[in-house]
């Protein structure tokens, strides 16, 4: 295989299917346990505030581990690092389907996570692997469409296993899914020999306690935990950082890529993701509690209202990856959020009484946004990076999004603890003004792209 030619046909359509499969299981399932939370504490007999662990456990394992095995991409190679995460992942989610308390579930969920982590982290250097550089647009906007399909259909997949089996089903029906990716994902996958550096497992470690300190303390704060106790969390994970930057400094090829961060397109693609993702979260946790508590909608209209923002992007993605291949990501991503920007403005002042209709094109809008935002920023973040690090920046595409979503989230908890009576009307303001800022945060790129094309 010519590294820089992507694979040959069939090979590249076979291998991205295994990628995209891995991706549908891991965000698959952290969509579906939300739903089942309810039935699971029902069923173990756990407290609705002890099961929320069978959700942390997951997303708090992949967020710590998701940068070490990136690096560990860099050294042994991608596909043993993507197939041992869809390995540890199918066997973890048999495990989780035979759990008979909640203590062996959210153990097992933690095992899930480190899988899930191992697909995430190099999922986007597969792509770069796959595709050749022309088409390596198309490639991502695939890898963007799969995540905004398994996000659409998590809730209800959920509700229609729950409808016909018992909770442990929604983790088994992983097993042979991953055991096929497995399958055809051995001879599809291109081979690379790796670089076999030494492993910094300090680093790992350093990594794991910090980011774990620092999404245990922003979580913390938004749910009113001893703050006391936050700030600590917080001070200890600032102490432990600057030693571990420090540390990374001196490397190489460190595991935090302080060295891609170095890159101005690659610093700003990642803070336009961190923005984005941040006012995306925001928006998902409140528009529900707007929906039902502020418009008096039902469940099943909530759900039906949700869909159109992920649903354009699944029609959008391939379009942008595709401008993506001609056009600058800056200016894509610049007047996509815009576009969200003023989408949920618009979603922020609907008024007392509006139709179905009026909140449908409003998420319309703000899907349209993020679907032309998401497919080039992640082509630009991949492509800035030398080819020997696209572990290093693939593990940080994953790291941003997973860190805007948890800061979203916790920011969703606060605005709602200080101001209940108005709290989603705020949150989606504050949204909009994250996307305004990732918005000015990627037409910046234009500027440092004619600055490199001078040189």
């Amino acid at each position: 295989m010519d590294a820089e030619q992507g694979l040959p046909y069939p090979q590249r359509y076979w291998a991205i299917l295994v990628v995209a499969l891995g991706i549908t299981l891991a965000v698959l399932d952290g969509a579906i346990a939300n739903v089942a939370l309810p039935t699971i504490a029902r069923n173990l007999n756990a407290s609705p505030a002890d099961s929320i662990w069978v959700v942390n456990a997951y997303q708090l394992a992949i967020t710590v581990s998701l940068l070490p095995l990136a690096s560990l991409g860099d050294r042994i190679g991608y596909p043993r690092v993507y197939m041992a995460g869809l390995a540890l992942f199918t066997l973890a989610s048999f495990g989780c389907a035979l759990s008979g308390s909640l203590t062996s579930l959210a153990i097992t969920r933690v095992i899930q996570g480190f899988g899930a982590a191992g697909i995430m982290s190099v999922n986007t250097a597969l792509v770069r692997m796959i595709y050749p550089p022309e088409h390596l647009g198309r490639g991502v906007s695939i890898n963007a469409s799969v995540v905004a399909v398994s996000s659409v259909i998590g809730p209800t997949v959920a509700s229609g296993v729950l409808a016909i089996a018992p909770w442990p089903w929604l983790f088994a029906i992983n097993v042979p899914i991953g055991i096929a990716a497995l399958a055809v994902g051995w001879k599809a996958l291109p081979h690379m020999p790796g670089h076999r550096r030494p492993y910094d497992y300090i680093s790992a470690l350093m990594n794991a306690v910090v980011f774990g300190l620092a999404i245990t303390a922003v979580d913390g704060l938004g749910h009113g935990e001893h703050r006391p106790f936050v700030i600590a969390e917080f001070v200890v994970a600032g102490v432990i950082g600057y030693f571990f930057v420090r540390r990374q400094l001196t490397q190489t090829a460190p595991l935090l890529p302080v060295d891609l961060l170095r890159i101005p397109t690659f610093a700003l693609s990642v803070a336009t993701s961190f923005c984005s993702f941040t006012a995306q979260m925001l928006t998902f946790v409140s528009l529900p509690f707007l929906l039902q508590n502020t418009l008096g909608m039902t469940q099943v209209q909530t759900g039906f209202l949700m869909t159109p923002w992920p649903l354009v992007i699944v029609f959008i993605a391939p379009l942008a990856g595709m401008l993506s291949d001609r056009y600058s990501a800056g200016v894509l991503g610049g007047i996509g959020l815009a576009l969200l920007s003023a989408g949920l403005l618009l979603l922020a002042t609907t008024g007392a009484h509006p139709a179905p209709f009026d909140i449908a094109w409003r998420m319309a809008l703000c899907g349209l946004g993020f679907g032309l935002f998401q497919s080039p920023n992640n082509r630009q973040m991949l492509s800035s990076a030398p080819r020997n690090r696209s572990g290093g920046a693939s593990g940080m595409l994953g790291t941003a999004r997973l860190s805007g979503q948890t800061l979203g989230a916790a920011l969703v908890a606060l605005i709602f603890g200080v101001a209940p009576l108005h709290g989603p009307t705020i949150t989606l303001i504050v949204a909009a003004c994250f996307a305004a800022a990732a918005a000015g945060v990627s037409l910046l790129r234009m500027s440092h792209n004619k600055t490199s094309a001078a040189a």
